[in-house]
């Protein structure tokens, strides 16, 4: 059975001192989670160390987002797997679409990342998702086939299991849209139709499928109640502590 994974990404947001005031709110509401659910939260670089303290006494869990797939060396404002790892992370964010849109991130890129995240046992949250003009020209179903696939090329299927895919329907990120319950259905359906074909249908069954657009205390629970939304890669929301609390316990008591 797949457990909820509500996952914070608090993007360029929240330096040690407003990370710290966040972190104290989010503790006082949800310091202890449901079994059933597990609760990230992704501090720009930053404020990692400050959020793994805070944390440490909580069921809360510390990401990154973003890192290099080199090791070591001459990469001037990166961060490595292993630095990531040693500061207490468990996962890290890989491919969002500002990263795509911004920096040059590519599937290639998105690929070599996923498999460095993995060799230091850090579960990569790998995103996928179309733009508007994209779904419109109805490509989205192809075009996140091709995301999917070439993200997971050449991992294995022990490796696979620590994965976690993020859907981000890039025409509902800041703006204030989102993809309806079914739409949301249609596309995490598809996705874990496309991981059981590169591995096998129970190793589908067992990979979290996250819903990336503009997840908020309103649409969480229709969004989460459909059969293969395993969770929300939260972005706004997750910087207000009563919101991404709530978002928590909506999915505590669907599971």
């Amino acid at each position: 059975m797949r457990r909820f994974l509500i996952a914070g990404n608090w993007k360029m947001n929240c330096g040690p001192y407003d990370a710290a005031e966040l972190l104290e709110g989010l503790k006082e509401k949800k310091a202890d989670v449901d079994e059933n659910v597990d609760v990230l939260v992704c501090p720009p670089f930053v404020s990692i160390g400050m959020a793994v303290n805070y944390l440490h006494d909580t069921d809360i869990q510390v990401g990154a987002q973003n890192l290099h797939f080199e090791e070591n060396g001459a990469y001037t404002g990166e961060v490595s797997g292993s630095m990531i790892a040693e500061s207490g992370c468990n996962y890290v964010i890989i491919g969002h679409s500002e990263r795509r849109q911004y920096f040059g991130e590519t599937d290639t890129t998105v690929n070599k990342r996923s498999h460095k995240a993995l060799e230091h046992k850090l579960a990569p949250i790998i995103c996928v998702g179309e733009s508007l003009d994209q779904r419109k020209s109805d490509e989205h179903f192809h075009l996140v086939k091709n995301q999917v696939t070439a993200a997971l090329f050449d991992i294995s299927e022990d490796d696979v299991l620590d994965v976690v895919i993020a859907y981000e329907p890039i025409w509902a990120i800041g703006t204030g849209e989102t993809a309806s319950p079914e739409q949301a259905q249609e596309m995490h359906e598809h996705i874990r139709k496309v991981i059981a074909e590169l591995y096998s249908e129970d190793t589908a069954e067992r990979i979290n499928i996250l819903y990336g657009g503009s997840m908020k205390p309103a649409n969480a629970k229709e969004l989460l109640s459909q059969p293969d939304v395993d969770g929300g890669l939260i972005g706004g929301a997750s910087l207000d502590a009563a919101s991404f609390s709530e978002i928590i316990t909506i999915a505590e008591e669907l599971s």
